[in-house]
């Protein structure tokens, strides 16, 4: 295709100027072709950057407009004073009522004008990505509710305890050990819950920060292990267009996900991870990206602030690196037994559902 034509698909493609089928095949082409994909990523981001010019260009030429009315009407010299003190007290007298209520309604525009600029503008690199963990808020939120998921069992959280944040979680190991994002962790100890609701006391073993990576160990005699995981850990890379999904809990129930891998590394070129399309929320860190084989193929971390469905997976061979370094100095990781086989492959997406979500887990972390 023409470059100059594609950049006219794009552009109807993004202003939603596309007939029903001639969207369904352009989509299809970007899942297809991730050279196609990121050049709608790309040129998405520029459009809004264009949109954010042009607002400020309208803006100003407003203020220059009303600054040279002002000046036409006398109101304020070259220097941008008033020109009669006397004037301004006698308004002041007379308005002053309706001028405290104009400050305070100028104060609350201001302060939105402040937001927007700081949301539309620029950002720099460190926040152009966005970690996946739940917020406190939304987890106290969560709470409100929770009784009911857990079938009024109390929580396991120390009452003494401070929430500090969640995401998602998944076994490595079927006697409880469980990796998650890094920073997911932000307290000091962690209670994870599994899809039924139930609730069970866990210890943070091992954080890899480097990448992005930590371990945690179900420490709880109400939980009863499995026999085997019906998933296994991908050693190699991932193709492009290979369809992926997800299970995690961007909510207090676990939600399901489908996308496809976009790039063979992350943001800027980062080799630790992939970059996937695929729609992720907060909760979603630490949840577990699998092929269609039922392969484990990376743990989502992070999206791109300003890419609509532009996520990114740690990939799952740093699990076998962080293990295999952990065993050679910890003697509890020494008992990580990774699954070795997939019991999922050929099976539908409904029946692999059903038998992967038992090994997925809601992380909560909390500070005493």
């Amino acid at each position: 295709m023409d470059d100059i034509l594609l950049l006219e698909a794009i552009e109807r493609y993004l202003h939603g100027d596309m007939e029903a089928a001639e969207r369904d095949y352009f989509e299809n082409l970007r899942k297809n072709t991730p050279e196609i994909d990121q050049m709608v990523v790309e040129h998405g981001m520029f459009l809004h950057q264009m949109d954010i010019y042009a607002l400020h260009r309208n803006l100003r030429a407003s203020l220059q407009a009303s600054h040279a009315k002002l000046l036409e009407r006398g109101d304020i010299n070259e220097g941008g004073e008033l020109t009669t003190k006397g004037k301004v007290i006698q308004l002041w007298n007379k308005y002053k009522r309706v001028t405290a209520i104009a400050a305070s309604v100028g104060g609350v525009i201001a302060l939105v004008i402040s937001g927007l600029a700081i949301y539309f503008s620029p950002v720099v690199n460190g926040n152009q990505i966005e970690q996946l963990s739940k917020a406190i808020e939304v987890i106290k939120k969560n709470q409100q509710y929770q009784g009911n998921l857990i079938n009024e069992v109390k929580s396991k959280i120390p009452e003494n305890a401070r929430l500090i944040s969640g995401g998602s979680g998944f076994l490595i190991d079927p006697k409880g050990y469980i990796i998650t994002n890094a920073h997911v962790l932000k307290g000091s100890g962690a209670v994870v819950v599994n899809s039924k609701g139930q609730e069970f006391n866990a210890i943070i073993a091992h954080i890899d920060t480097d990448r992005d990576l930590a371990i945690i160990k179900i420490n709880d005699q109400e939980y009863t292990p499995q026999k085997s995981l019906p998933y296994t850990i991908r050693k190699n890379s991932s193709e492009l267009g290979e369809e992926i999904f997800t299970l995690g809990y961007p909510r207090n129930d676990i939600v399901y996900g489908e996308g496809y891998l976009s790039a063979r590394t992350g943001y800027n070129s980062d080799s630790l991870t992939y970059q996937v399309q695929i729609s992720a929320n907060p909760g979603n860190s630490g949840g577990p990206v699998f092929n269609s084989n039922g392969e484990v193929i990376g743990i989502l971390s992070t999206r791109q602030a300003e890419a609509e469905g532009v996520a990114f997976a740690v990939k799952s061979k740093n699990i076998y690196r962080m293990v295999d370094e952990l065993k050679a100095t910890d003697t509890n990781v020494a008992k990580i037994k990774l699954p070795t086989r997939s019991t999922l492959k050929g099976v539908n997406r409904k029946q692999q559902i059903t038998r992967l979500e038992e090994s997925v887990f809601y992380v909560k972390a909390f500070k005493k």
